[in-house]
């Protein structure tokens, strides 16, 4: 929605608890509406924010719907974990189920993990982020489906939407913070970037010494911490099956 060539932005819907996006995606020239949802933790809260969420719907008729975000609310009771069912928790879901059933509103496939919230402790989790797409979206990109990504630090997992699988080309260079902590890292790149002899016009002589930085900054990160991809894609398939362990109660308290 930032690209202008992608989506032309028309107007904001600004509530309690959702920010309300209308414009017009450029590739179908169709009006969409796409709504970040952060739901309040108490019910009463929780049920006024859908009736609102629902007469701004019927405001707008005949366009694309996607409402995603935080619902902190759940479907079934197999969406929870750890967390002990009552009569208010059974209030909740069946509340939630008539607003998107009354809204039209479809749960489209998810994919990855089961769920997209986890105590710090790793005693409950819960599905309480999800995507939630009306019938006019689907018209436009029929294989909707909402990916959860992995998770790091955050206490929640990311969703994606995605219709096709695209590649998006190179990732561009990234640093990280923690360079920035070495005592010598900065005197590293200015002693690096004088020392390189480029030939050319101004911008290309730039480009040219940029490009000799980044390798010069990916060879002193090797050496200082090692493979930080690599070590971070290890720690995370570590945690990939230790949830997939525990989401079929095969996890023991050793974690085997």
């Amino acid at each position: 929605m930032w690209h202008k060539d992608a989506f032309s932005f028309g107007s904001q819907v600004v509530g309690t608890g959702f920010i309300a996006v209308v414009g017009q995606h450029l590739k179908t020239n169709r009006q969409c509406i796409v709504v970040n949802v952060y739901a309040p933790c108490n019910q009463n809260e929780k049920v006024v924010l859908w009736d609102v969420l629902t007469t701004l719907k019927q405001q707008y008729h005949n366009m694309a719907w996607c409402f995603c975000g935080y619902f902190i609310a759940v479907r079934r009771d197999d969406e929870r974990k750890g967390v002990r069912g009552c009569s208010r928790q059974r209030k909740e879901i069946d509340i939630f189920n008539c607003f998107i059933e009354n809204n039209g509103l479809l749960d489209i496939p998810f994919v990855g993990k089961k769920y997209t919230w986890f105590k710090s402790n790793g005693t409950a989790k819960s599905r309480l982020d999800r995507i939630l797409v009306s019938q006019e979206w689907l018209q436009i990109w029929p294989a909707s489906k909402q990916y959860v990504q992995q998770r790091t630090v955050s206490d929640h997992c990311a969703l994606v939407v995605k219709s096709l699988d695209k590649d998006w080309g190179p990732k561009p260079f990234r640093s990280f913070d923690a360079w920035f902590m070495e005592p010598n890292f900065l005197t590293m790149v200015k002693e690096k970037w004088k020392s390189y002899n480029v030939q050319g016009k101004q911008y290309v002589k730039l480009k040219d010494k940029l490009k000799l930085q980044k390798l010069d900054l990916k060879m002193w990160s090797r050496n200082t911490y090692g493979c930080l991809e690599s070590n971070k894609k290890h720690i995370v398939k570590e945690i990939e099956e230790l949830d997939g362990k525990d989401d079929n109660d095969a996890l023991t308290g050793d974690g085997i």
